[in-house]
């Protein structure tokens, strides 16, 4: 032992020191001892000390004998001491009689034999057992003693002394009850004691008896609890005693199977509030058995379920009916439940301790399940809380009901403040849905709460602190007891209105969590909610199912009554059949017209539960478009979120956390909430009537600058407004959305698709331009200022982009300009010393609105500085860039001819209305006067923003000098022009498209300096294929109208020459060549562009387009082409206009339609449009000569022409219009700029230039990739030579050339056959591929034999060896230019057969790489071998001219030589051969394999579709 008392050290010196010290200890805990016995705290150690010296003595550490003198020792000290040995002995017997060692057992025997007369015979027989008391003959005879001991202790406890049944003594047990029930409340307890003691005496009645007799009078008179009480305190204050009295009553009435009576369940309650009984020991006697009420709870739950789940199926047997009959009867059969008896007892005093002991004790829920018990708790809190409520929540003037106290001391103290309802609430939230028992007390809880919330929302900062503990207790009250309590009401739609005052008082996002709770949690934990959802969603589709738009108000009514109840049950179903039946959506939105505010905002939460579901796909099954159900989802958001008046800051808030988390699929949501609600709607199918209207005033934009009349928008706008001003909602979406517009294109993978992505870009823009046009409308300028940051902290911090930063501000500039202007004039008026006239007045006008513009922008040009790099500033100035963002469409033009439709328009419904003989005469006057009241108010918004666009003109003409300066090239200044300003912003909107076109024109009719008008169209109208590529639809529909736009002005000033003069011959945009002096006088004739030269701009323009569409429409990439469509059907009006040109469009357009018709239907669906749109167009266009002035020098035709003749006549041909364009501007001493000479040249020789469009693929249809990428990659601008710019042309060209030297030289040489021959040999190899066939074999080798026989002949010349040389060094030439003709063909071909393999590819490079060594394997061996072997015959044969013959020794070897030619013939072609099967089965093979692997990739994605569609 760690602590031990006697140690060995003790034992090995026991004689000298050991026993000492032991008795010492003894003595110290006996000391302290009086005569009464040994207190508990020294008999503890003084038993330690005996148990360890015994055990000392059996493990023979201390001999016997030394053990017996210590324990003598110890005898004498004090009395107690041999019953402390005895005890001791007891339980060492106890351990040695478990153990198997005799050894040690026998020891034991004898130390207790030698010690028995120590401690007494008698003490023995009481602590020893029957065996070890025979051993140590403290007994003679075991079975005899036990015997003798048996009916001694009958005698002592069985025997009876007192009579016990009443019927043995009936006088004296009447006395007692005479004297129990003659006694009064204020009866005292001790006299009432002192007669029944003496009854007891006098008769000899039995204790018991009178006890159960008084727990008898006790239940007849419960409401003397204080006297009766008191006298069981005083008459057996035995808790046992009592507790097994009771018990017996309980269990009496449980074997005989009688109900037990109330009273002795309040007799056991009271007891157990006075403290006389406790539960631990009661509980044991009640019953049913814990298991037993487990057991039936799990019944009916399985009832339960079984219920919902026979609700939700078809049973065409009766075999589950009658199973769930017989679940019914075990679970409805009647049962005394005595533990509930007991626990409504309780809570009828008001004893809550005790109470909540025995509902813990039980099943979950089952014990509030029993609706007594769930009335006594509702009775227990309505008594609770009424003292406050009668202060705070009770109605002025309502008469209150009584509901009585709590008498009882031991009860709950009703609280006095608000602050202490906190227990009272936990008390509450035990009952769950069965607080439904009591409605009086679901209201009383109800304005308590709403009298918290109120309290807690006010100012006084003390009482919210003091209201933490009540508002988290008021939240699990409404969580576990007031929604649920509310499924279990019926078509109450009070209580419903009444819980919505309670419920709004909450932030969004607790009153959801509640909602979700209540929802998915509530319903599956108790067994009644489980049926009341099963039966609400039965008829939740009783009612879809004939929902129609016939019955909507009758459907409707049924709809409300359903809601007021479960309202989450019946918006799921609902909500799950608009998302697979979108025809659903308007009967729906006008059949909610009945349900109350609470269902209403539970159908908030069901929407935005419905969309954040994880287990749906937001994409179709081809991953590239949005899932119906989302659409049909959002689409049903719009409508009634306009209709009916529920809260949105929640479902916004959602879309700015999926915008968070990098998810834009949700803003669909958004888009037609607010179309829906304000009448904004973002769509690129608007008319050119649309988009006119739209520059107009907001009156005008509201009438025709939309699809959808936005009308009765006023009261759902104010509720959007409000909630995206809550919680700074409105800027967070807009910066939220910015950002992702500009992360979508780069967080995506290449596994998607990139039309999908497309279409989320769009989507995300369009919202963009949605919602920033709505706060626009909606917003002051205050409010707009203090939500918005400024505009570098958008571009820097928050990383906007310029055009959308730019777009949120541009409102805020126009209000604070607007707002300025308007101070100044304020000022003007007060001023009454300024006179002036109406001219005087305007002009007034227009010099404050200067003076504002110059107080509101230069702030905005300070903090645009930091946006873009110095360079840029170095060529536009900052302040043309404020300029160009900050205006609109509405500073630069009047839409006259939208307002002059309007107004025709309204005088039209008023001529109608005076027709229409049915309208009542007060609602025509009505709606005539409101007719004219609009077109009043048009023709006011149209002479107001002539005047504002008056002054706008009026302020940039002010500016424009400072626009760009005179060190800034014109080239460069229009590269950061377009970059920076055009194309990001014609590609943002609609609107913005004309608007940038307006823009520019606007700049060249203010003859703006150090801007070239004809260099920016040049810029526009070039290369477009790239700009094409990277647009999404809507952005490529929108180049399409500011291309559309630019063009419309190109044609009116082609079509026209006195508008060209008028508009275009004296401005400085149109100047073609820049005086050394730097003065820019434009006057001189010569310096402009003349109008004939113009027109072959325009040629020019239309061509480079033509190329540019046809070269995407060749592409075979879907978005280039769908781009292309869409943007030639926006251009249509004005290009194509030349017929050529055209009909290469149809051509390329009818091709794309055949092959795509039964592949991508979209756009074979483009195709289709366009092309008939094209051929309606075919009478409007002209021929080229028509167009423009075709001139009589060489033309594109005679350029092909030329390229079929010789090198130089065709580069002379081509230098001639250069020289003549230089001669006629040779008298002007003139500087001409980097990037002017290209439109000047284009003007000037386009003809002679460009080839025709119309001629076959090799002309058009291969774009030029080198050039175009040397000019992007910063290289100057095109050269005088354009037409020599085209790389592949060039190429062609030095092709054409050297082959014309090539016949030259082969001319000069026909004398010479055999180099001739030769030629001819290698060039058949080399065109043919190295594949001959043996025919050809035997025609090479007749050559060779034929030259041979020449030489022989003697009819070779003399330098035919120089030739020979010349001819072998340029027959190489030849072969590698030859083989680079024939890669670039492959090329060519592998770029128009799209499944042409990378092992196809190899193959060929394999082969050709094979054909080379051969080819070069044979011309070693063969021609020289073959030359001199010629050399020597040509010398043989001039020894022989006499007619000597050859000796037969050379013929022999003439023919061995020959011989020896055929078989090397015969083995190269036999090694082709074989060479071309290998490679032939090779690609066979790689195109077995592509093919196998294509089949796998079309089953895998077949049965992916299967997997998805089921």
């Amino acid at each position: 032992m760690a602590n031990s008392v006697v140690s060995l050290d003790h034992c090995k010196t026991w004689d000298k020191s050991g026993k000492n010290e032991f008795i010492k200890l003894c003595r110290s805990h006996v000391a302290g001892a009086g005569d009464n016995g040994l207190p508990i705290e020294h008999a503890a150690g003084l038993r330690d000390a005996v148990y360890e010296l015994t055990w000392h003595c059996l493990r023979e550490n201390i001999k016997l004998e030394q053990t017996l003198q210590s324990v003598g020792v110890l005898t004498d000290m004090h009395p107690g001491i041999p019953s402390l040995l005895a005890d001791t002995l007891s339980v060492i017997d106890t351990e040695t009689t478990c153990q198997d060692n005799e050894s040690v057992r026998e020891i034991f025997l004898a130390l207790l034999s030698e010690s028995k007369e120590l401690i007494g015979e008698g003490l023995l027989k009481e602590r020893l057992d029957y065996e070890t008391m025979e051993a140590v003959k403290v007994i003679t005879n075991k079975l005899a003693f036990s015997q003798k001991y048996v009916r001694l202790k009958t005698k002592l406890f069985y025997k009876q002394q007192k009579f016990n049944l009443l019927r043995e003594e009936s006088e004296g047990y009447a006395k007692v009850v005479t004297e129990l029930m003659q006694t009064k409340n204020d009866s005292s307890s001790t006299m009432a004691l002192e007669g029944i003691k003496s009854l007891i005496g006098c008769f000899d009645l039995d204790p018991n008896r009178v006890l159960d007799i008084i727990l008898e009078a006790f239940e007849c008179s419960p409401h003397l609890d204080k006297f009766f009480v008191s006298l069981l305190e005083s008459y057996m204050y035995e808790p046992i005693t009592l507790c097994h009295m009771l018990g017996f009553k309980f269990q009496f009435y449980k074997e005989e199977d009688i109900a037990t009576p109330e009273s002795l369940y309040r007799v056991a309650a009271l007891l157990m509030q006075h403290g006389l009984l406790q539960l631990d020991n009661l509980y044991a006697h009640l019953a049913p058995d814990d298991s037993e009420i487990l057991q039936k709870a799990k019944l009916e739950m399985r009832a339960a379920r079984t219920y919902a789940r026979n609700m939700s199926m078809v049973i065409l047997s009766d075999k589950g009916a009658d199973k769930e009959d017989e679940d019914k009867d075990k679970i409805e059969k009647p049962v005394d439940n005595q533990k509930l008896g007991l626990c409504e007892a309780l809570l009828n005093l008001g004893d809550w301790d005790h109470a909540k002991q025995v509902i813990d004790r039980l099943p979950s829920n089952s014990a509030v399940s029993n609706p007594q018990i769930a009335k006594a708790l509702c009775i227990l809190v309505s008594k609770l809380i009424d003292p406050l409520y009668r202060r705070y929540g009770q109605p002025s003037g309502a008469k209150p009901r009584r509901v009585g106290s709590l008498t009882s001391p031991f009860a709950l103290k009703p609280p006095t403040r608000i602050s202490e309802l906190g227990p009272v609430f936990q008390v509450g939230c035990v009952l769950g849905p069965y607080a439904s028992l009591d409605q009086v007390l679901l209201w009383k809880l109800i304005r308590l709460g709403k009298y918290i919330m109120k309290e807690k929302n006010s100012t006084k900062g003390g009482i919210r602190t003091d209201l933490e503990d009540v508002y988290r207790r008021l939240l699990s009250l409404c969580e576990m007891v007031l929604l649920p309590s509310l499924s279990m009401i019926e078509n109450n739609a009070c209580i419903s209105e009444a819980m919505w005052t309670l419920i709004k008082t909450f932030p969004y996002h607790i009153r959801y969590s509640l909602y979700g709770r209540w929802k998915n949690r509530m319903y599956n934990q108790y067994a009644p909610l489980i049926r009341m959802k099963a039966n609400a969603l039965d008829k939740s589709k009783y009612i879809m199912k004939r929902l129609t738009k016939e019955n909507v108000k009758q459907m409707g009514r049924q709809i409300g009554k359903l809601s007021h109840a479960n309202p989450g049950v019946l918006f799921d179903y609902l909500l799950s059949q608009i998302q697979k039946y979108d025809n659903f959506i308007l009967p729906v939105v006008d059949s909610l017209k009945y349900l109350t505010s609470l269902s209403y905002d539970v159908m908030a939460y069901c929407v935005i539960e419905a969309l954040a579901n994880p287990e749906k796909e937001r994409m179709k099954h081809d991953d590239t478009e949005l899932s119906m159900w989302l659409q049909s989802l959002a689409s049903f958001c719009g409508a009634v979120f306009r209709k009916y008046n529920i809260e949105l800051t929640g479902l916004l808030q959602y879309v700015a956390n999926q915008l968070k988390a990098g998810k834009s699929y949700d803003l669909l949501i958004m888009r037609e909430i607010i179309q829906k609600m304000s009448g904004i709607e973002v769509t690129e199918l608007m008319t050119a009537d649309q988009l006119e209207a739209l520059a107009g005033g907001e009156l005008l934009r509201a009438e025709g600058g939309y699809f959808s009349q936005v009308r009765n928008t006023k009261k759902s706008s104010q509720r959007l407004k409000e909630a995206l001003l809550e919680d700074n909602l409105a800027v967070s979406l807009c910066m939220l959305m910015s950002q992702e517009r500009f992360n979508i294109v780069f967080k995506h993978g290449t596994e998607t698709h990139l039309k999908l992505v497309g279409k989320l870009y769009d989507q995300c823009q369009d919202t963009l331009v949605q919602l920033g046009g709505f706060l626009a409308n909606l917003l002051n300028t205050d409010d707009y200022a203090k939500h918005l940051p400024a505009l570098d902290i958008l571009v820097l911090e928050y990383q906007l982009t310029a055009d959308s930063a730019f777009f949120l501000h541009r409102p805020m500039c126009s209000h604070a300009i607007m707002s300025k202007y308007d101070e100044l004039r304020k000022q003007d008026k007060l001023d009454k010393s300024s006179k002036s006239s109406s001219s005087g007045s305007s002009q007034q006008k227009t010099q404050r609105y200067v003076e504002a513009v110059e107080a509101v922008i230069p702030p905005i040009v300070e903090r645009v500085k930091a946006l873009q790099s110095p360079k840029v500033w170095d060529e536009i100035s900052p302040q043309f860039y404020v300029t160009f963002w900050t205006l609109s469409m509405y500073d630069l033009k009047v839409p006259s001819n939208s307002y002059t439709k309007e107004i025709a328009k309204l005088d039209a419904s008023v001529a109608a209305l005076e027709d229409n003989k049915e309208m009542v005469s007060a609602k025509k006057r009505k709606e005539k006067e409101r007719f004219n009241a609009i077109k009043d108010k048009l023709k006011d918004e149209e002479k107001k923003q002539q005047e504002h666009c008056s002054r706008v003109e009026a302020r940039l003409k002010q500016e424009c000098n400072a626009w760009f300066t005179q060190r800034s090239t014109k080239n460069e200044t229009i590269t950061q022009f377009l970059q920076h300003c055009i194309f990001p912003r014609c590609c943002f909107t609609a609107s913005d498209a004309l608007y940038c076109a307006k823009f520019v024109l606007t700049v060249h009719q203010l003859k703006t300096p150090n801007f070239s008008t004809l260099l920016c169209y040049d810029r526009v109208f070039q290369d477009i294929t790239y700009t094409v590529a990277s647009c999404t639809e809507n952005e490529a529909s929108r180049y399409g109208r500011f291309l559309c736009a630019m063009l419309e002005t190109v044609i009116r000033w082609h079509g026209d020459k006195a508008i060209y003069e008028k508009e275009c011959s004296n401005y400085p945009g149109f100047v073609t060549v820049v005086r050394a002096t730097g003065a820019g006088d434009s006057s001189n004739k010569a310096d402009q562009l003349d109008y004939e030269n113009f027109r072959h701009v325009c040629h020019k323009w239309q061509y480079k387009l033509t190329k540019a569409l046809v070269a995407c429409l060749e592409s075979k990439e879907y978005t280039q082409i769908r781009n292309t469509l869409i943007l030639l059907t926006k251009i249509l009006p004005y290009f194509p206009l030349v017929q050529n040109l055209g009909n290469v469009l149809e051509k390329r357009v009818d091709k794309i339609r055949a092959d795509e018709k039964d592949k991508r239907p979209d756009i074979y669906a483009l195709a289709m449009g366009y092309s008939g749109q094209l051929k309606s167009r075919k009478p409007h266009m002209l021929p080229e000569d028509k167009f423009h002035q075709k001139e009589a020098k060489p033309t594109a035709s005679t350029l092909q022409l030329g390229q079929q003749q010789n090198g130089t006549s065709n580069s002379a041909a081509s230098k001639k219009p250069a020289a003549t364009a230089t001669a006629n501007n040779s008298s002007t001493a003139a500087v001409k700029e980097n990037g002017t000479t290209g439109v000047e040249e284009g003007s000037k020789t386009n003809a002679t230039k460009e080839r025709d469009p119309s001629t076959p693929d090799k002309t058009i249809g291969k774009t030029s990739t080198s050039s175009s990428t040397k000019r992007s990659s910063g290289s100057p601008a095109p050269s005088k030579k354009e037409s020599k710019s085209d790389g592949k042309e060039r190429s062609s060209k030095e092709e054409k050339a050297s082959k014309d030297e090539k016949k030259e030289e082969s001319k000069k040489e026909k004398s010479s056959k055999e180099g001739k021959s030769h030629k001819s040999h290698h060039k058949d190899k080399d065109v043919k591929g190295h594949k001959e066939d043996k025919g050809h074999k035997d025609h090479k080798r007749r050559k060779v034999e034929h030259s041979s026989s020449d030489g022989a002949s003697g009819e070779v010349k003399d330098g035919s060896s120089k030739s020979r040389s010349k001819s072998r060094e340029r027959i190489t030439v030849e072969k590698d230019r030859e083989r680079d003709e024939r890669s670039r063909s492959m090329e060519k071909k592998g770029e128009k057969k799209r499944d042409h393999s990378e092992g196809d590819r190899d193959s060929m490079e394999v082969k050709r790489r094979k054909e080379d060594e051969s080819s070069s394997r044979r011309s070693s061996k063969s021609p020289s071998s073959k030359e001199e072997k010629k050399s020597k015959s040509s010398k043989s044969s001039g020894d022989a001219v006499n007619g000597e013959r050859l000796s037969k020794k050379e013929k022999r070897e003439e023919r061995k030589e020959k011989k020896e030619a055929k078989e090397e013939a015969k083995k190269e072609s036999r090694e082709e051969r074989r060479e071309s099967r290998e490679e032939g089965r090779e690609a066979k093979e790689k195109k077995a394999k592509r093919e196998s692997k294509e089949d796998g990739r079309d089953e895998d994605r077949h049965h992916s579709r299967k997997q998805r569609s089921r």
